[in-house]
């Protein structure tokens, strides 16, 4: 029976009228559109993931703030990208940034803009997310909102405009440059190192936690209060990852598989390399290293998961769950900068190292999805690497410096800090009226 399968197929073939051409087109275009809604969804419950994450790794007396700023980021976001980002981001371009397409003016009934603009909005939000866990426990709630805003409506969609502009009506200068177009397909500096800057300015601007520093340089620890649900953070976080970086084809193919496997090779390599690195350093194999390893190899492989090999994608897994350890440490011992859960490492360090790794270990070729490979370690020569260095450079100027000036004025305006007061009884009660674990904390509401 299955040897008469090839004749049947060809007699089908024959038989089937002309439009048939134009059914299985239309079944592709629906498949993409289910697939990348699904995706979406996906990475959306990613948002649930960093609130658990940044709740368990701070204190009791603030997690409903940051449940909080982690709900609202996404309500605003979803506002500002539609309203303003999406076309600075992805209109019919000036080299810099969108001119068309705001709040989707003249979209008609095409059913792949609004898919588009769902799957580009979850990830809009994701990088003002970042944000929230580097400045936790300390920061007004109305700056917040403010400044993811300002995230998702401006900073985030023109650098995306100049590194993702051709996957709609635009045409960003990071893809033509002179060595090659740079490469970042899901968002290793795009999304998580803008994330990871910014993060890094706003802690720099915002200050250290109450009692992180002692006077003679001493660095205090401060522990989470729910390692638990820190953990769970990081599982829907990992799993959610897999819509993020297989998502990001927008088409419903073979490649998915693919690209989940070197996802999910990376995170587990990082998280492997944090394990033994903090082992080796601190004598514990600790457990919010290991997390973080995890988070930074999923980082790394944003950029390269579709054109590495396996063994690339634990190359970068294994280094992104070390730098991670280091990039931790030096942080917080040696710059004395306080980020709370490890943001400005995992998204920014290994955001940088996922987005360099394309240069390096990009394998077009052995995948056989190119004429040639462009990554050094492969043949490719010193340019792709060069094109990664010039997008990661570019965007550590533009979401660092803009990151500087607009916690600044924030700082200098309405203000960007609570009271002493405030942080010492905890944003719970001082922003919200409210505590997270009724009467197991010190402090009551009025």
């Amino acid at each position: 029976m299955l040897k008469r399968a090839p004749i049947v197929l060809l007699i089908i073939t024959v038989l089937i009228p002309a439009q048939a051409g134009a059914s299985v087109e239309a079944v592709q275009q629906n498949l993409n559109v289910v697939w990348t809604i699904m995706a979406a969804t996906l990475v959306f419950l990613m948002q649930a993931g960093f609130a658990l994450l940044e709740a368990g790794l701070t204190r009791a007396k603030n997690a409903a703030n940051i449940i909080m700023k982690n709900l609202m980021d996404f309500a605003v976001g979803s506002v500002a990208f539609f309203a303003l980002g999406f076309g600075l981001m992805f209109g019919e371009s000036n080299g810099f940034f969108g001119t068309t397409l705001f709040g989707l003016s003249g979209a008609s009934g095409d059913s792949w803009i609004y898919t588009f603009l769902m799957f580009q909005t979850v990830f809009a939000a994701a990088a003002a997310t970042i944000v929230s866990g580097a400045m936790a426990e300390r920061t007004k709630f109305v700056s917040y909102l403010l400044f993811s805003a300002a995230i998702t409506g401006v900073i985030y969609p023109v650098y995306g405009s100049w590194a993702w502009g051709s996957l709609m009506d635009g045409n960003g200068w990071l893809e033509n440059l002179p060595t090659g177009a740079f490469m970042d397909f899901a968002g290793s500096t795009v999304v998580h190192s803008i994330g990871g800057w910014l993060a890094l300015a706003g802690a720099i601007v915002l200050g250290p936690r109450l009692g992180k520093y002692g006077r003679g340089g001493q660095v205090f620890a401060i522990p989470g209060h729910n390692i638990p649900l820190a953990a769970l953070g990081v599982f829907i976080l990992w799993f959610g990852w897999f819509g993020f970086n297989a998502g990001s084809t927008t088409v419903g193919d073979g490649s998915i598989g693919r690209i989940v496997v070197m996802t999910n090779l990376s995170a587990a390599a990082g998280a492997l390399a944090a394990t033994f690195t903090a082992w080796v350093a601190f004598g514990k194999p600790d457990v919010t290293m290991a997390l973080n390893g995890a988070l930074g190899g999923l980082v790394a492989i944003t950029a390269p998961c579709a054109t590495v090999t396996p063994i690339g994608a634990l190359w970068i897994g294994l280094l992104a769950g070390t730098l991670v350890v280091v990039s931790v440490t030096f942080i917080d011992r040696t710059l004395k900068i306080d980020d709370p859960v490890g943001a400005v490492s995992v998204h920014g360090v290994c955001g940088l190292w996922g987005t360099l790794a394309c240069g390096l270990f990009n394998a077009e070729s052995q995948l056989q999805i190119g004429a040639a490979s462009t990554g050094l370690l492969y043949g490719g020569g010193f340019n792709q690497l060069i094109s990664q260095l010039i997008g990661a450079g570019t965007a550590f100027v533009w979401a660092f410096g803009l990151g500087m000036l607009l916690f600044t004025i924030l700082k200098h305006t309405i203000g960007l800090r609570v009271s002493e007061s405030e942080e010492i009884q905890g944003l719970d009660i001082g922003e919200h009226g409210m505590e997270s674990y009724a009467g197991f904390q010190i402090f009551i509401a009025e």
